[in-house]
């Protein structure tokens, strides 16, 4: 049976969610009136998550699912560049089009909705900001290095792009095919030589992730498919609690320079991994690109003061002018301060410990390993956005514990309870950390 979290944990994290602030924050989402609904089951598989760079995932899992589409393809990503990525989708594309002039006469051709937040620099302080987006025309599809609209012409394809000023970043990155199957990989499509993951989902998840999609890009406009196999409900052994977690994009960025922040939005990824730190009873573990959120870092500290052990794998110099434009500081730095912060703490309880020893409420501080990724010839920075607390649960998806992530941009996550499927997920990607020839972690 699917493993479920704590009760109270979930009440908890609800009940932030339904608080005023939190219904304020939430209430023109379709999650709004009841939170509940992003809590479901997903089926996940035997090699159905998957470690490599950008170019490899997109090889060995986003484009065999691809191929697999009969009726329908929602493609979104955050940054669009031409590279082998893409030219591995355009190809795709191709194909699924050669394959459309086939179908009977009566069967609509396959649909494709190709979705991006990213180009350059002069898309985005140019894009409009509609809610609606911008939509492509055919003829500007080679301009974003697809293929020529007489080679697609046996699909139905629409490309679409969202983006808000200053920082209203659609940052999500997720394909779902047919409606049954949902993959969220941690890479863009893009050039970067990165280690990312990929997550592949069936069973009712999907459907949330459809309302999602529908919610931000669809604008309710999507149509019933002609036809669909029957659902099929996920396989006891491979059933876990799933729970979509979406944070809309915020246009007031907040932003105080080199001062605190305000309190963090209280979206439904926010709110959840803010639980998931104050409830920890164990570990902590975390591997984001950057670590610049000060609410984490504040609940991390709060952790190790309640005997939390606490592992943190962060990047070196990684996208260093789009933290200083939306954190006004650094991974380094505030790794630096992290540090420094929790040496004062180890400092403090070392000098009551005799006192608190005589009335019996002795307790020690916990653990901290942190380490930067250490590139080699394969992997350039580490992408990976994953959370792991008490061995038990894990949060993937597009969010970082940096500022941007925690207050402006759009992200999306997903948590998955049980210590087998988090056992599974870490194994993979501490299996691709160090069980390299070279590169790894550098433990500070």
């Amino acid at each position: 049976m699917p493993h479920l979290l704590n009760p109270r944990y979930m009440e908890q994290w609800l009940d932030h969610l339904t608080s005023k602030a939190g219904a304020e924050e939430n209430k023109s989402h379709f999650w709004g009136k009841d939170p509940s609904c992003l809590i479901k089951i997903s089926s996940i598989g035997p090699g159905k998550f998957t470690v490599g760079n950008g170019e490899d995932l997109y090889a060995s899992t986003i484009i065999p699912a691809l191929h697999s589409a009969k009726y329908e393809i929602i493609f979104v990503t955050c940054f669009w560049a031409c590279s082998a990525a893409l030219d591995q989708l355009s190809a795709t594309l191709v194909r699924l089009s050669n394959e459309g002039w086939v179908r009977p006469r009566d069967e609509p051709k396959l649909r494709v909705h190709l979705c991006f937040s990213s180009f350059s620099l002069t898309q985005k302080l140019f894009h409009t900001s509609s809610a609606s987006g911008h939509t492509f025309p055919p003829s500007k599809w080679s301009s974003l290095g697809l293929p020529s609209p007489d080679m697609l012409d046996g699909l139905d394809l629409q490309v679409k792009s969202l983006f808000f000023l200053p920082f209203g970043v659609m940052h999500p990155k997720f394909v779902i095919v047919d409606r049954q199957h949902a993959l969220l990989p941690s890479c863009n499509l893009s050039y970067e030589s990165w280690l990312e993951c990929c997550l592949l989902i069936s069973g009712p998840a999907v459907a949330t992730l459809v309302d999602f999609w529908q919610n931000v890009w669809g604008r309710n406009d999507l149509p019933a498919l002609p036809s669909k196999d029957a659902e099929q409900e996920p396989s006891l052994t491979s059933a876990y609690k799933t729970t979509l977690l979406p944070s809309p994009h915020h246009r007031s960025p907040r932003f105080r320079l080199f001062s605190a922040s305000a309190s963090p939005p209280p979206t439904p990824l926010n709110t959840y991994l803010l639980n998931l730190f104050v409830t920890a009873s164990r570990s902590i573990s975390l591997l984001t690109p950057n670590f610049t959120s000060l609410p984490v870092i504040s609940a991390l500290l709060d952790a190790l003061q309640r005997g939390v052990d606490v592992t943190i794998i962060t990047n070196r110099r990684m996208m260093v002018l789009e933290q200083l434009l939306t954190a006004g500081a650094i991974t380094e730095f505030c790794v630096w301060k992290f540090r420094r912060r929790f040496r004062n703490l180890v400092t403090s309880r070392r000098k009551s410990t005799a006192s608190n020893i005589e009335e019996g409420r002795s307790r020690e501080v916990g653990s901290l390993r942190l380490g930067y990724f250490a590139p080699d010839s394969h992997y350039a920075k580490s992408h990976i956005k994953c959370t792991i607390v008490d061995e038990e649960t894990v949060v993937l998806g597009s969010g970082n514990m940096d500022r941007a992530s925690w207050y402006t941009s759009q992200e999306l996550g997903i948590a998955l309870e049980g210590a087998e499927v988090v056992r599974l997920i870490w194994q993979s990607v501490d299996k691709e950390l160090n069980g390299r020839d070279c590169g790894g972690v550098e433990w500070l």
